[in-house]
């Protein structure tokens, strides 16, 4: 009996990412290839198996049956393919690939990261922004950092390191008032950011304060810039005191009534089950940090 070929391995790896990831764009920017060039291996695959492995408009494409069981069989197929050739690697330095808030990579994690990297040589770490639930499969990531009440990813060891406290920061510029005036704080434009909207209520509710409303709402993309915004004059933003410590340390910001104690926590995240000597370590390490981490005065 003669043996059919089997279909190119480019072709089922780009259906494999396209199947993980759900969308032919996220797949191309993981492949480092075109939309097209994924779109074309998907088309030849299916002429290969003589099968339809997507369905719908461009725009929404989604896996038939027959494309979730050959994506179900591929996955595992995969993943011991790159298993064997990291276990047949020369030893060389591991890469540890961190997903990350992004303003917490900015500034909490990123300026503490040169003692790790000087105590763990052998460990190059990788940091990615995300602010979506953690896949360890979907996203090739083995260490994610998020903050929450109870972190949502059912399938990850959850170790919390850091407290959450927060606050109304403002620039001393436009904070008048010698003492902390809720009256005052009504005066100003409130800054909200669009990742988190609830600030504002979370704070009011852990503090038992009501403010009044702000003369002026101004929203931006991420808490990066609503405290960017503080600094230049814009505003009062309710401030994690992670994210805000050196500007209130240097005088940069005030908080008119310090921080109180949220229901969050900083959780490092690995994959259930993980045995990789990286991301314990740095696991350990982020709790060391969190020790380290001053409270808020």
């Amino acid at each position: 009996m003669a043996l059919r070929a089997p279909p190119s391995l480019n072709a089922l790896r780009a259906f494999e990412v396209f199947a993980r990831r759900g969308s032919m764009s996220a797949a191309a920017d993981e492949l480092c290839v075109t939309h097209g060039a994924v779109s074309r291996q998907v088309r030849s695959l299916e002429a290969v198996l003589g099968l339809v492995l997507v369905e719908g408009p461009k725009a929404r494409l989604r896996l038939t049956q027959a494309g979730a069981d050959l994506a179900a069989r591929l996955a595992p197929a995969f993943d011991s393919l790159w298993e064997a050739v990291d276990q047949a690697r020369a030893p060389g330095p591991v890469t540890l690939d961190v997903s990350c808030l992004g303003t917490f990579a900015m500034r909490w994690l990123i300026p503490r990261l040169p003692r790790f990297v000087e105590a763990n040589p052998d460990i190059r770490v990788s940091v990615t922004e995300s602010h979506s639930q953690v896949d360890f499969r979907r996203d090739r990531i083995d260490l994610a950092i998020r903050m929450s009440t109870t972190p949502a990813s059912d399938d990850a060891e959850k170790t919390p390191f850091l407290d959450h406290y927060h606050g109304p920061v403002v620039s001393p510029e436009i904070w008048r008032d010698a003492g902390a005036s809720l009256e005052r704080l009504g005066e100003l434009p409130r800054l909200h950011t669009r990742t988190f909207p609830q600030g504002w209520e979370e704070w009011q509710k852990n503090s038992g304060l009501k403010a009044p409303p702000g003369t002026l709402d101004r929203e931006f993309d991420h808490y990066f810039y609503i405290l960017e915004a503080a600094n230049a004059g814009l505003g009062v933003a309710i401030g994690p005191w992670e994210l805000v410590m050196q500007d209130v340390q240097a005088g940069r910001l005030i908080a008119p009534f310090g921080f109180v104690k949220g229901a969050a926590h900083i959780y490092a995240l690995r994959r259930l089950g993980a045995t990789d000597p990286a991301s314990a370590r740095f696991r350990d390490w982020l709790v060391a940090e969190g020790k380290m981490t001053a409270g808020p005065p």
